[in-house]
């Protein structure tokens, strides 16, 4: 590689979507481990804006020092540009997908640019039946479908809870899905699916039919009916919007039962305990390993992503504002001429 310089989304300031700067930016060096990707596309997700608004979400202990300038973003699919001497797992011209150094908390992903460098650790190789745009909306979302419901894959310690997340089996259980029609809420439907769950899918209306050809076996309209007050006797809820009102969904499951909110703010432990019910958290965790195994199923069709809309890279503030208005049907996604 020749060019030492790249087109990239950077932050200056914290803000809202008009901080978001498309502009010149230093290629990154790579350092042992690493490789460097050439950026076809860049899936959005939380985190993204979270550091854009200088993680105001998070309790204040809990946020990072951010150095400026910043290049936001963690998902990516693209093709291998240059790799670090002691790397021999990928070559150059290889096409490849992942989640960049999460969780960072600082940036350290920098996706949101014509070229990342990325730990071998944290990439796979892209499923060929795949492109670039669904790919790069595969990874964060996918991973923590499969890090909450399949396999933890880790032995970090939880910075959300005491205790280590535990999956539950899935085979023959009835799990409900809240937000089912979102990036993290659509993947992991169709993972309980294919896992021998029967699924009932959670959302608006206007996502029923996308829903149902996922593989939902039931639908709750919540503008019509608040699943709390219809749904009995389950062994799971995947809570995928989480936050405080998570607690709603503990009259919903059987004893022994488990909650799995995605989002911190459930404060019901006494009577969760009481109830005999199991509430468990995770924080998502970059996994090469796990998304190669998640990748085989996106090749296979068994699950697919869905695209709720994509922009150019030098449009991020407009992805932001799409993902701002919420309602999403799967992903947003950034290309990369």
């Amino acid at each position: 590689m020749t060019t030492k310089t790249m087109k990239a989304i950077r932050l200056h300031e914290f803000g809202g979507p008009q901080v978001l700067r498309y502009e010149d930016a230093p290629v990154p060096e790579l350092r042992p481990g690493e490789v460097l990707v050439r950026v076809h596309a860049v899936g959005l997700n939380p985190p993204d804006w979270y550091l854009r608004e200088g993680y105001r979400n998070l309790p204040p202990d809990w946020r990072p020092p951010v150095p400026f300038p910043v290049i936001p973003g963690t998902d990516v699919s693209g093709v291998i540009a240059a790799v670090a001497g002691d790397v021999d797992r990928f070559a150059v011209g290889d096409d490849v997908f992942g989640m960049v150094r999460f969780p960072g908390l600082k940036g350290e992903g920098a996706a949101y640019a014509e070229y990342v460098a990325v730990p071998v650790a944290d990439l796979a190789r892209k499923p060929a039946g795949l492109d670039h745009v669904h790919a790069a909306a595969a990874p964060m979302a996918g991973l923590t479908a499969w890090q909450y419901l399949i396999e933890l894959g880790h032995d970090h310690a939880n910075p959300l809870q005491a205790q280590r997340h535990h999956p539950v089996p899935l085979g023959g259980r009835k799990v409900l899905v809240n937000g089912a029609a979102g990036g993290v809420g659509h993947l992991a439907l169709q993972v309980a699916k294919w896992q021998g769950a029967h699924v009932i899918a959670v959302a608006s209306g206007a996502h029923e039919s996308f829903l149902r050809g996922l593989g939902a076996d039931e639908f709750i309209d919540y503008t019509r009916s608040a699943p709390e007050d219809v749904v009995r006797d389950l062994d799971l809820v995947v809570d995928t919007l989480g936050g405080p009102t998570t607690g709603r969904f503990l009259r919903t499951l059987k004893r022994g039962g488990a909650l799995f909110p995605v989002f911190i703010g459930f404060a019901e432990a006494e009577r969760a305990a009481e109830l005999g019910i199991t509430v468990s958290m995770t924080q998502v965790r970059s996994n090469g390993s796990q998304l190669a195994a998640f990748g085989q199923l996106l090749d296979a069709g068994t699950v697919r992503v869905a695209i709720d809309s994509r922009f150019a890279l030098a449009d991020a503030r407009q992805a932001h504002e799409r993902a701002a208005r919420g309602h999403l049907q799967g992903k947003i996604v950034l290309t990369v001429a």
